[in-house]
């Protein structure tokens, strides 16, 4: 067996419906930079994803010293839609430290982006002393704000 190192992280990724929609929000509300945004070969796709007859387009934005993929599907047809729960295996989300949960949800509303429920200040574990919320997107894209500390 090969041995191998992780030297770090190179994005995160989420599927969405608009591009144009979900680039606003990253980019206008949460300080996100586009670096790119452009179609990729379908063939190359299809190879990679497993997705016979993909046809994707994929914007890659920056901010807070993370890099963000948001990838749009024109095909194939059949393509769906998960909404999965915080508690449904496969659930993913992104956790950005903010200094101001609650301006956050405000921002995000601007956006469509609501709170799954009102910001809860944490007592124990890593994030004991912060106050933290879910928002999420049209698509169930979830986004974790993290205040640096209550009071």
């Amino acid at each position: 067996m090969k041995t191998f190192r992780v030297l770090g992280t190179n994005h995160t990724s989420f599927t969405v419906s608009s591009l144009d929609r979900t680039i606003a929000f990253f980019r206008d509300c949460l300080g996100f930079d586009l670096v790119s945004r452009a179609p990729r070969d379908p063939d190359i796709v299809s190879r990679v994803t497993g997705v016979p007859g993909a046809q994707v387009t994929i914007a890659f934005l920056r901010g807070a010293g993370h890099t963000v993929e948001l990838i749009e599907y024109a095909a194939p047809a059949d393509r769906g839609k998960v909404i999965a729960r915080p508690c449904d295996t496969g659930f993913a989300h992104l956790a950005l430290n903010v200094d101001n949960a609650d301006a956050a949800v405000e921002a995000a509303a601007a956006f469509g982006v609501k709170p799954v429920a009102p910001p809860v200040a944490i007592d124990q574990g890593p994030n004991r002393g912060r106050k933290v919320v879910y928002v999420r997107d049209a698509d169930g894209v979830t986004i974790e704000f993290i205040e640096a500390q209550v009071g």
